[in-house]
């Protein structure tokens, strides 16, 4: 498995917006991709302008075909001017 661990910090004010985009590109991630096995949305009311995501993936290709898909390309371009940082960061050994 390949994991994939994602930061954001969103703009303020800009959540009720970027949520719904967000849970969009998981749904369709696990719907439309044979490689996506996870895709966990994380918030914290202490912190509630950051969003923690957490994605399981068969392997490098498979998180490739994610980042090449329509409905990620649609999701990146809508939320980009309501991101202030992101992070992204992967696992490719990951033990079950």
């Amino acid at each position: 498995m390949y994991a994939v661990i994602v930061t954001f910090q969103v703009v303020a004010d800009e959540m009720p917006a970027f949520m719904p985009l967000m849970r969009k590109n998981a749904a369709m991630s696990l719907a439309q991709e044979a490689g996506c096995h996870q895709f966990d949305i994380c918030t914290d009311p202490m912190h509630p302008d950051d969003v923690f995501l957490y994605e399981l993936y068969t392997d490098r290709p498979a998180f490739d075909l994610h980042l090449a898909s329509d409905h990620f390309k649609v999701f990146d371009a809508k939320t980009k001017p309501m991101i202030t940082a992101k992070v992204v960061r992967t696992y490719q050994d990951v033990i079950t």
